[in-house]
């Protein structure tokens, strides 16, 4: 297993962030890597588009993380486009905006029938790292259903009212919770190891 992706992957991270006018952090080298991976744990530990808040917190609690870290690290999605390809890929998406959204809304969607392909872009600004994303959301206009249910009458809706009228309140919380991301104890068991070189597996 090579341990130059993920602390390459880690280092862009936060890198691509400062480049999109986000906050930077210190990115922890030097972690045990481990020497399998598995498809079906990444599916079952990894939230989901149609998820819904029990699940989310649940899925990042599983991980040492809490309700907050969740919150917080859900502005990553601020930087982001979206395409599906798949007949069923509205199933989805939030259920029709209240109120409906004007036609300068930030989320645009474009269905073309012939193919059946959805292609989305969620926000005018999708390379600016800021707090539209919770902008949007306490307008109840989410792109993805699991986006939504950040401020859909829940134990969040507080939080994200104050990333929306506070984005230095969130570049502060986005940063505490990617390290403590960063800090979530890889096993120390039989099947991780620390590599010597970043560039090739120990032998």
């Amino acid at each position: 297993m090579f341990s130059i992706s993920p602390i390459i992957y880690a280092c862009m991270m936060c890198h691509g962030c400062m480049r999109l006018g986000g906050p930077s952090w210190i990115v922890l080298l030097g972690r045990r890597d481990s020497t399998t991976t598995s498809l079906s744990e990444a599916n079952t530990d990894l939230p989901g588009p149609t998820s819904d808040l029990s699940t989310l917190i649940t899925k990042f609690t599983n991980k040492g993380l809490i309700a907050q870290d969740m919150t917080a690290l859900s502005g990553a999605h601020t930087i982001a486009k979206l395409v599906a390809f798949s007949s069923g890929a509205e199933s989805i998406m939030t259920p029709t905006s209240t109120p409906p959204m004007p036609p300068t809304s930030r989320l645009i969607a474009r269905f073309r029938v012939a193919t059946t392909t959805w292609h989305l872009s969620t926000y005018v600004t999708p390379t600016n790292f800021d707090n539209d994303y919770y902008r949007n959301l306490s307008n109840e206009q989410g792109l993805l259903h699991s986006d939504q249910e950040l401020f859909n009458g829940g134990s969040r809706d507080s939080l994200v009212q104050t990333y929306a009228n506070d984005n230095s309140r969130l570049r502060s919380d986005f940063v505490n919770s990617m390290i403590n991301m960063g800090n979530i104890s890889p096993s120390q068991g039989l099947k991780a190891r620390l590599d010597r070189i970043i560039v090739a597996v120990n032998s």
